[in-house]
């Protein structure tokens, strides 16, 4: 990344840090498909919530699960951020570094009996579901009392205690929120059978490490912030403040498909594709900006964030598209 889009701060590396005093957001998308609209989206307004009150904003490559991973286009995402006046705080930072430390954070969670040796295939789980049989299998508990599944092939499962199963958290635009972690979700897989931990492990340690104070991203994500605030309460972490922005939906409310209204973003037409953003944040900008440099537009976009105007909204359909 040039120099020209970094600023100066550093991020922050240690839990007694004074700089978590301030507020800290990132960026954090996954190298498997361009940047589209809806990215678009979740970093304008992880973007406009820390910077309108003067904060950080870091960019973070989530590479873990290299399989999924598109080989240089972790490059591609820093030079499509940049065309769109994106500045982050510090050097990008990779998931891919920082083995070592998730397999800290495991060997903690097996010391506190977090955590158990699950045999289970997700053909079987689903097998096992009698609920929806469109929604997320939930686990059973077919090996929380196994004590043969470690000396097979197995994954790593958080333990959720009956007394710490329900977890209420306020979220900046969707209010209230609470989820029962043990009936809604199961224990959930925090290393994987094949090795690498899952992604609400390594999230939760990046977002420690990086002094990050608060989560903005998508509504998709809003039923995985109880299990989140579950890890960070067994490792002794603090817990971010999190916000869930209305998620980019086809016309039908179905999640954005692979199809034409999924297009990568066109740094030629940056100012329109981010005035559309400001948008569907609701933030009303004026026609005149969607032509303006993108300097301009944040300037205006900053100056103007109004995050109460997003208040209970989950979605926003792209048949609601509106044009300067």
């Amino acid at each position: 990344m040039s120099a020209a889009r970094s600023s100066t701060a550093t991020a922050t590396t240690g839990t007694a840090s004074p700089a978590y005093l301030s507020p800290c957001g990132r960026f954090a998308p996954t190298p498997s498909g361009p940047l589209h609209l809806g990215s678009l989206l979740a970093a304008a307004g992880s973007y406009l919530n820390v910077r309108s009150r003067g904060g950080r904003w870091l960019l973070r490559i989530d590479d873990l699960d290299r399989a999924r991973c598109i080989p240089g286009l972790a490059g591609t995402f820093q030079a499509t951020l940049e065309s769109f006046g994106f500045e982050w705080d510090g050097d990008v930072q990779f998931q891919s570094d920082r083995i070592e430390t998730y397999a800290e954070a495991v060997t903690a969670l097996q010391a506190g009996n977090h955590c158990y040796p699950c045999r289970c295939s997700r053909a079987s789980i689903a097998a096992a579901q009698i609920a929806d049989p469109s929604s997320e299998p939930i686990y059973p508990g077919t090996c929380r009392d196994d004590k043969s599944a470690g000396n097979q092939p197995h994954a790593l499962r958080f333990r959720i205690g009956a007394d710490a199963a329900d977890v209420p958290f306020f979220d900046a635009f969707q209010g209230e929120v609470r989820q029962d972690c043990r009936r809604e979700a199961g224990d959930f897989v925090i290393q994987r059978r094949d090795g690498p931990v899952a992604y609400h492990l390594a999230v939760v340690v990046d977002d420690e490490l990086q002094g990050v104070t608060e989560v903005v991203r998508g509504a998709d994500l809003l039923t995985s912030t109880p299990r989140q605030i579950l890890l960070q309460r067994s490792l002794g972490y603090r817990t971010p403040r999190y916000g869930h922005l209305p998620l980019l939906t086809e016309p039908d409310g179905q999640k954005l498909a692979k199809s034409r209204r999924a297009v990568p973003l066109e740094t030629d037409d940056a100012p329109r594709q981010l005035w559309q953003a400001l948008n569907w944040l609701e933030q009303a900008p004026p026609a005149a900006l969607s032509s303006a440099p993108v300097r301009e537009i944040w300037s205006w976009a900053i100056a103007n964030w109004r995050p109460e105007r997003l208040e209970g909204r989950r979605e926003r359909r792209l048949e609601d598209r509106q044009e300067p």
